[in-house]
This record gives structure tokens, sequence and C-alpha cells, in this order.
């Protein structure tokens, strides 16, 4: 997915929720959101993430659960 500012638009919305992580391009073209904070603040990037920002067409999602030794500070794109 190119041109719709996918990644930095998935920055800014977790940034507003106060999450930390990571959305970075995968070699199939998929992209991988990484997000630390809490449950509620997760669950509503997730609920975000099944639109994206306005230009992106998801036709995927998939939301999983798991623990990490150690949460990442601020949120990058890469």
């Amino acid at each position: 997915m190119q041109g719709v500012f996918f990644r930095a638009s998935t920055a800014r919305q977790a940034q507003a929720l106060g999450l930390s992580g990571h959305a970075r391009n995968l070699p199939d073209g998929s992209v991988e959101v990484l997000c630390c904070g809490s449950a509620g603040a997760v669950d509503a990037l997730c609920e975000w993430l099944k639109q994206g920002p306005p230009a992106a067409r998801v036709d995927r999602l998939e939301c999983q659960f798991v623990e990490i030794a150690e949460a990442p500070t601020g949120f990058t794109t890469g």
C-alpha cells in the first residue's frame, strides 16, 4: 500500500490514543502495526484500522494480542 499515507496516519492516530509501537511495510506489501498501551486504546486503534485513512483500501485486518518483553517508546514508521 503506497501513496495513501497509511503508516503516517496510523502513527498520528496511535499517538492521539497514547499508544507506542510502530507501523511498517512488510515485503509482501502489507503493513504491520504493533501498538502498546491500554486495552481500550488498542481496541480503538484496531477499529480505526478497519477503514484506515480516507484514500486507503483495507482488504483484511488481523489483530493479535501478544506479550513483548519491553514496550517501545514513541510510535515510529519504517
